[in-house]
């Protein structure tokens, strides 16, 4: 609650700042129609929209921002792919919010940013945790009904409770973050200043994962039941982990280097609107962060905490919070 109320404060200042004035004339400009027309005419739902399509336009509207919106997205997408797996997993069928992930994803996209994950993603995941430790405290030596051990995949004490539900999973995440998520990003990276339209398909990314998604895992299932069919603990396989977590490795690397590229060649060509939304981007990303840290400092300790720091100054956030995901495996 505590950084949830810090993010807002923290927004609304800058919000009142110089830079922050330019984002209430971006809104007016939709609200009279005047931008985008095509989309800011819908009805109810065209100057929100126009808004947030022009906000990631402005945002991905120079060099320099270009390449702090490459490296945000590559946190996004190393969150999206944390997220995605962990709602596959067997021991968190039980609890919706994380089951279910698309609806989190666009709320946070569109509405909520950092507030969603410090108040909804995270404690979600926080209590989920507690559940399963208090539900092994109370049946520790109990045996099921007729005498049969507790059933393998039993979501709080099955000894497989932490494999993902189906092995086609391996291949359908990685797969359905590349194409729903880090393809329309990459267009919008490029072409998003005067393309609209593909900055609305990226708004929209987490219906496009969840979409292909399902359609990978039904055909992998479909084809190739006899391998795909079962259960995989995907820490003890350093071939599916590195394909699973391959995508937003290699992306947080590549924008990485853009960034401090960037950075060290010294020419800052942001104008003042695109300063104001690489500025709010930048905060909202950053509390993020610090909230993802936390979660992983009070549930696993600091050497995983650490982890993801160091991680994250080496090869980017994306590739920060995957490596310290598969090291807290063994820690929790």
């Amino acid at each position: 609650i505590l950084l949830a109320v810090a993010t807002l404060t923290i927004l609304l200042l800058h919000s009142g700042g110089n830079d922050g004035l330019n984002l209430p004339f971006l809104w007016s400009q939709c609200h009279a129609r005047s931008r985008i027309p095509w989309l800011s005419h819908i009805p109810l739902l065209g100057s929100p929209a126009c808004f947030l399509v022009s906000f990631f336009q402005e945002s991905v509207a120079s060099s320099r921002s270009a390449a702090i919106m490459a490296a945000a997205l590559s946190f996004v997408v190393g969150l999206l792919t944390v997220t995605t797996v962990e709602s596959a997993r067997g021991c968190n069928a039980p609890a919706r919010l994380i089951r279910c992930p698309t609806g989190g994803w666009m709320v946070f996209n569109l509405l909520g940013g950092a507030v969603v994950w410090e108040l909804v993603v995270v404690p979600s995941f926080l209590v989920r945790g507690r559940e399963i430790i208090a539900a092994r405290r109370e049946g520790a030596g109990v045996r099921s009904p007729g005498g049969g051990m507790v059933a393998p995949l039993h979501p709080e004490r099955g000894a497989a409770m932490r494999h993902l539900g189906s092995g086609a999973e391996a291949v359908a995440i990685p797969v359905a973050v590349a194409v729903g998520c880090v393809l329309p990003g990459v267009l919008m990276l490029v072409l998003g200043e005067g393309a609209p339209a593909v900055v609305l398909v990226w708004l929209l990314f987490p219906v496009w994962v969840s979409l292909v998604r399902q359609g990978v895992r039904a055909v992998l299932v479909r084809v190739g039941k006899d391998r795909f069919g079962g259960s995989l603990y995907l820490e003890e396989s350093r071939v599916w982990l590195a394909v699973t977590y391959a995508v937003p490795v290699v992306c947080s690397v590549l924008a990485h280097g853009l960034l401090l590229w960037s950075l060290i060649a010294g020419r800052d060509d942001r104008k003042e609107m695109t300063r104001a939304t690489t500025r709010f981007v930048e905060i909202d990303v950053g509390f993020v962060g610090v909230t993802v840290l936390y979660w992983l400092f009070v549930e696993a300790g600091w050497r995983v905490a650490l982890v993801m720091l160091l991680g994250s100054v080496a090869l980017g956030p994306g590739a920060g919070v995957c490596l310290a995901w598969v090291y807290r495996e063994g820690k929790v």
